[in-house]
């Protein structure tokens, strides 16, 4: 099977890119499953009920999140009601939402989700490691097709969770630094990473956000508001071929697409 993952979506110029680029992607590829981070998909923080609508209208699957699906109250009832929606699955118990998910394509194949947050340079969250441990086993009883969004700011925390997870899922994908890597491989377990997909959104800005405000924020250390970029959008995405038996990934490859 084919299954292609969006990096986080921010903002419009990410809605558009994701609207321009992902049905002629879809067709060309005969891409049989879609999962895009949109955490930021409205107005460049949290998620809104309209949002999400048009983020699924545009012909994505299965949406994962981060450390600002919180941003935005009004989608916290959603979490709950909407099993196409997941959130970190390492937040405290009694949160609203779900961190996995097991979703089946057009084809009938079915497909695991397990989104995790990292803890380095972020909040203090149960370990992601030890969580995987217990979500991966109760998805592999489901399924041997497994993607894992590890949403970290530390590629040695990403890195490290590739290997430890190595041969367990099909895929290790890293969200959340909004600038993708060049690093895309499989792991010598079948399991393929890359630490950071990267973002769909403005490229003529800084990681989504205006240049002037974020120049500005770093000359002068104070908290100037920064405004989401509108120019130049483009979708970063990975696509992953994965065997529908085993679950191994026979090929990564990343892409960065322009208007």
């Amino acid at each position: 099977m084919k299954l292609l993952f969006v990096g986080d979506i921010v903002g419009r110029a990410g809605r558009k890119a994701l609207s321009d680029h992902l049905g002629r992607l879809v067709g060309q590829y005969q891409i049989d499953m879609v999962v895009a981070n949109g955490e930021n998909a409205a107005a460049g923080y949290g998620l809104t009920a309209p949002v999400l609508k048009e983020v699924f209208a545009s012909g994505v699957d299965v949406v994962t999140s981060g450390n600002h699906i919180w941003d935005k109250k009004e989608i916290l009832p959603l979490l709950d009601r909407e099993h196409r929606l997941l959130r970190p699955a390492n937040y405290p118990p009694g949160l609203p939402g779900r961190g996995t998910g097991v979703y089946e394509t057009a084809g009938g194949i079915r497909v695991g989700i397990c989104n995790l947050e990292g803890r380095v340079f972020m909040k203090s969250l149960d370990c992601p490691f030890r969580t995987a441990d217990v979500l991966i086993e109760e998805l592999r009883q489901a399924t041997s097709v497994i993607l894992v969004d590890f949403h970290a700011e530390a590629t040695s925390e990403k890195q490290a969770l590739g290997y430890y997870l190595d041969g367990r899922v099909s895929a290790v994908i890293g969200t959340h630094t909004h600038v993708q890597t060049a690093d895309e491989r499989i792991l010598p377990g079948g399991t393929g990473y890359l630490t950071d997909v990267g973002m769909s959104g403005s490229m003529d800005a800084v990681i989504g956000n205006e240049k002037g405000a974020a120049l500005e924020r770093f000359l002068s250390q104070m908290p100037v508001r920064l405004e989401v970029a509108k120019k130049d959008p483009q979708l970063s995405a990975v696509l992953l071929t994965i065997d529908d038996d085993n679950g191994r990934c026979s090929h990564i490859e990343r892409f960065q697409l322009g208007v």
